[in-house]
């Protein structure tokens, strides 16, 4: 595993799993599997509505819970600074927990203009030591800038929709200028056309590896954190097999050249539904 350091100190997998779209009943087979696998890292969120079956998964694991880095999100209904406060407490009593790891805004919602005291909130759970990090989901560069802007706390990531035909190269840029981590979803663009492109499998076939597994370590080469969801268990050990080869630079450049900007889940501005 590589572990990154986030900016304020704290270590993080830089391959974790992700539970989005998995029933709860299924969370605890497939989050029990990849920690079997060897993931540490787990990503759930309120409105995932598998917080109970992610929590049981840890309890029930062979890993210590210190070993694990675990995150959830507060939901667009659950913006405002009190709201957050009991989003977080009953985020707690599903997973079973002391605390999180990483607690993340899921979506800006600008119509409504509560991400800053979203965020207070936030900083509140940190100071308080319920949260070792806090972060952001799907923030646009102008959604960041007030952030550091009203609040104290700089965001540890910014976890967004990043995959070979959305680069987000701007925004990882200014990420990274501002020590903000960018975390990719939808790694794999949700199992869509990256997968057949023929320059990946080009790759691929040249290393003896699955058109997923170039696309985990092109992430992974260009010091994003990734998590790859999947409750095939077969799928959850390839995805993890991803640290025995490298990409050459012309190979992550090819890679690089195939942005198309092109989305797949809403664009953050658009995303306001509650």
């Amino acid at each position: 595993m590589n572990f990154v350091t986030l900016n304020n100190g704290l270590k993080m997998p830089q391959l974790g799993f992700g539970v989005w779209q998995v029933e709860d009943d299924q969370a605890t087979s497939a989050v029990k599997k990849a920690i079997e696998v060897g993931y540490t890292s787990i990503d759930t969120a309120m409105i995932y509505k598998n917080e109970v079956g992610v929590g049981k998964a840890i309890k029930e694991a062979s890993v210590p819970r210190e070993e694990l880095f675990i995150t959830t999100k507060v939901w667009n209904t659950d913006q405002g600074y009190e709201n957050t406060i009991k989003a977080f407490e009953a985020s707690l009593e599903r997973l079973g927990l002391d605390y999180v790891d990483l607690y993340l805004i899921h979506w800006p919602t600008p119509e409504f203009d509560q991400y800053v005291d979203t965020y207070k909130a936030l900083e509140k759970l940190y100071k308080d030591g319920k949260v070792k990090a806090i972060g952001v989901c799907n923030f646009e560069i102008e959604h960041l800038e007030r952030l550091l802007n009203e609040c104290e706390v700089v965001p540890v990531l910014n976890q967004v929709e990043c995959h070979p035909y959305l680069a987000q190269n701007e925004l990882k840029e200014f990420c990274a200028k501002h020590n903000i981590f960018v975390e990719a979803w939808s790694p794999l663009d949700q199992g869509g056309e990256a997968l057949q492109d023929e320059v990946i499998q080009k790759i691929a076939n040249s290393h003896n590896k699955s058109t997923a597994q170039v696309i985990l370590r092109w992430h992974l080469q260009n010091n994003t954190i990734v998590i790859p969801k999947s409750v095939t268990p077969s799928r959850i050990e390839e995805n993890f097999n991803v640290f025995d080869f490298d990409l050459t630079s012309d190979e992550m450049n090819a890679i690089n050249e195939l942005n198309r900007n092109r989305r797949k889940g809403p664009h953050p501005n658009e995303m306001n539904v509650r």
